[in-house]
């Protein structure tokens, strides 16, 4: 521990963002790096706790306190190995992890948490920045070879954990870039597409193979790819979304979040997609149904793409400020989350059922909503309505049902402890296995499944449990 009395005397510094009026004109990330020393200075308010929650509420284990007293102790190098050693993402979890690893911090009990996240992304940086992060191509390879289908975050993991390894992986993705989620899910005011190229540029030099615009299972048939892979990763993602099925369903204007976001990063990435198939809130009135981060980004995206207004409606009540008894420390609390994009503008309301959607001449123009619980209808006016719902399950037509996998009561896909499916050799990750959550999640899923794949060819494996 560099300085046992470190959070005695200084206070917690959030992160740096750009001007509200500056960031809303462009895609570029909202957030400002940090200084170095600042970095360092708030690395030493950790107390190198005998009992690190932070670690224990991590779902991939980072050693916190450790990569933090290196952080103090300048020895930078130190920090960064710590920090790779558990992630395979850490300049991705940096900028998108809500930081579970903060509500359980132990400081947090009667003071303000450690910055952990905004330190983990001013170490990999530093990384990058100073040539400490550079490919280390394998050396001695198996004869073994694995298929990943699908390179979201967990799939990615598992690639890179696997050829670590010494195994031939291809990550198979349909769309045009690899990244799943990561690339066409966020906006790049929040990770900006460059940092995944970084990344994955390094996981081409250390060997692992992309295939990109290939959906197996159409493109690429299911029974190629077992007979040509010793193992199969299913690494696709939770991709039917969530519908709300009232009246009014079928008028143009409604999309739903992952529509919407998909073609905004598309776009603005420079594809070029004909103006009359545009989802644009340009001169619109936006309303966002959904409370969640997905709902958030669309916010984002509305406003950078010059909404009239925006507005976002959840059927939840209004979450609490503070912890309440039902989530007392180290859990992770269900609190009101303002984010960025909602101090860029708009109107937020909560408890708010949407009963119907009014058109006019084919097109959205209202929606009929009532408050949960008092009754009584008002009217929303919309242009362009956003469904941010949330999903049910992974694809089950195509591959999954060429597989013949098996599916849990909740569809997405059934694996044991050791994630393979019911199908030999056939493993899942992710939230095809998992159902939707968080991205570091998707990366300890996709870590975990390597290690029980790697056990599965080899007979052990010597790549960390998590």
């Amino acid at each position: 521990m560099g300085d046992v009395r470190g959070f005695l005397k200084l206070a917690r510094q959030d992160g740096l963002y750009r001007p509200v009026a500056e960031r809303v004109k462009d895609y570029k990330d909202v957030s400002s790096p940090r200084p170095e020393e600042q970095s360092r200075d708030q690395s030493s308010r950790c107390m190198s706790c005998g009992t690190p929650f932070c670690h224990w509420a991590c779902p991939i284990g980072n050693y916190i306190p450790e990569w933090n007293d290196a952080m103090f102790q300048n020895n930078w190098r130190e920090a960064l190995g710590l920090l790779e050693s558990t992630n395979n993402l850490p300049e991705v979890t940096g900028r998108v992890c809500p930081a579970l690893c903060e509500y359980s911090c132990v400081l947090g009990i009667n003071d303000d948490a450690i910055t952990i996240r905004e330190n983990e992304l001013a170490t990999v940086e530093f990384g990058f920045k100073n040539g400490l992060i550079k490919a280390k191509p394998v050396s001695v390879r198996t004869d073994k070879s694995v298929a990943v289908v699908g390179s979201g975050p967990a799939g990615l993991s598992c690639a890179a954990q696997l050829n670590r390894a010494g195994h031939h992986v291809v990550v198979f993705e349909r769309d045009d870039a690899a990244g799943g989620i990561l690339r066409y899910g966020i906006p790049d005011f929040k990770l900006e597409k460059s940092v995944l190229d970084r990344r994955m540029e390094i996981w081409r030099e250390e060997g692992v193979v992309f295939k990109t615009g290939v959906n197996v299972g159409l493109d690429y048939p299911a029974d190629k790819v077992l007979s040509e892979f010793d193992a199969v990763c299913l690494a696709g993602g939770s991709r039917i979304p969530r519908d709300l099925d009232i009246e009014g369903r079928d008028l143009k204007g409604i999309h739903f979040a992952m529509e919407y976001l998909t073609q905004s990063n598309k776009r603005v990435a420079g594809a070029k997609i004909p103006p009359e198939e545009w989802i644009d809130a340009r001169g619109k009135k936006v309303v966002v149904i959904g409370g969640g981060d997905t709902g958030s980004d669309c916010i984002g995206t509305a406003h950078r793409q010059g909404a009239q207004s925006v507005s976002q409606i959840e059927i939840l009540p209004r979450p609490s400020e503070l912890r309440t008894a039902d989530y007392p420390w180290p859990k992770y609390p269900m609190l009101l989350k303002t984010t960025t994009s909602h101090k860029e503008g708009g109107d937020r309301q909560w408890a708010v059922m949407t009963k119907r959607f009014i058109g006019e001449k084919g097109r959205v123009k209202k929606l009929y909503c009532e408050r949960v619980g008092e009754g009584g209808g008002f009217e929303i006016e919309a242009d362009l309505v956003i469904l941010a719902l949330g999903f049910l399950h992974p694809e089950h037509a195509g591959l999954l049902h060429d597989l013949r996998v098996e599916f849990d009561e909740r569809g997405n896909i059934k694996t044991g402890a050791n994630f393979l499916t019911s199908v030999d050799k056939v493993f899942a990750a992710g939230d095809m296995r998992r159902g939707q959550s968080l991205v570091v999640w998707a990366i300890s899923e996709g870590r975990r499944a390597a290690y029980c794949i790697d056990q599965y060819l080899m007979g052990e494996s010597h790549l960390p449990v998590i």
